[in-house]
Formats: C-alpha cells, structure tokens, sequence
C-alpha cells in the first residue's frame, strides 16, 4: 500500500502492528539470538503484510527495533528503575522484556506522544495477556519510563 493513499485510521493501524512486531522481533531475537538483520528481514518478507496477519508500518518497525537494539543498555537501565529493587528486568518474562525494549525505543527517540506510546504498548501487552493481569503492572512501568525519557512531554 502507497503512503499516500492512506487514510488516518489505516496508518495508526499499521503502526499498532508495527508495534506488536517490533515486540515479537525483539522476543524472537533473545530466544534465537540472531542478529537484528536477520530477524528484521525475516519479518518483512514472511510476517508482514502476509494476507492472514494485518499490514504493518515497516518503516515504523525498523524503527522500534533498531532503537532498542540500539539503546538497549539504557532502556534497560530505566525499567529497572521503574521496577522493585528486587525485581530487575533479567527476572521479567521476556515478552514482557520485549515490550518494554520496545516502548523504550519511542520513549529514547521516537516522536509518538508517550501517552500514546503507552496505551499502544498497553494495548500490545493485552495481545499476550487478554486477561489482563498485568495491564496495570505494563502501564506503571511504562509511565515511568516515559517520564524518565521524556519528563518535558509530562510538564
């Protein structure tokens, strides 16, 4: 699909799957430990836009997952400063290390309000958890990182 010929809502759809890719990639690639070319290429070509799975913003995707790779030491860094003392990130599942890479590269340098980056990634959580459990437990986390990277959004 051209860019140009997109509507609002058909974009931020793609982007919310961009998103939910960009945290299975990021998952796939501490499971498999392939590099991110790898992992990203095999994405592009066999997961999205694939007619059972929804269309997804690949420039969005390269995006996230770069800059998680990228900035991973200090993504890392705040979640455990959002999280208890005794409950660092390497004890997380790591789905749940996944988004939070994942949401931190938007948080680092992206240019998506945190707000919205949060309920996305809310969102994105529920896909794994659809009872919900840890949706409070996601939105914490996350709101405390968005605030750390992004404290003048929040003034």
């Amino acid at each position: 699909m051209s860019g140009s010929n997109l509507s609002g809502n058909q974009k931020r759809r793609m982007k919310s799957a961009s998103r939910l890719y960009a945290v299975q990639a990021l998952f796939q690639m501490e499971a498999s430990k392939l590099p991110i070319d790898v992992v990203s290429k095999e994405f592009e070509e066999h997961r999205m836009g694939v007619e059972q799975l929804a269309d997804g913003d690949i420039a969005h995707f390269n995006q996230v997952v770069a800059g998680a790779v990228n900035n991973q030491a200090r993504i890392d860094q705040m979640t455990d400063r959002a999280l208890v003392a005794k409950w660092p990130i390497a004890r997380l599942d790591p789905t749940l290390r996944a988004l939070f890479r994942a949401a931190g590269a938007e948080f680092v340098e992206g240019d998506t309000p945190p707000k919205v980056a949060i309920v996305e990634y809310v969102d994105v959580a529920l896909a794994f958890s659809p009872d919900g459990k840890e949706r409070g437990f996601v939105n914490a986390v996350l709101d405390h990182m968005a605030r750390e990277a992004r404290s003048e959004d929040f003034a």
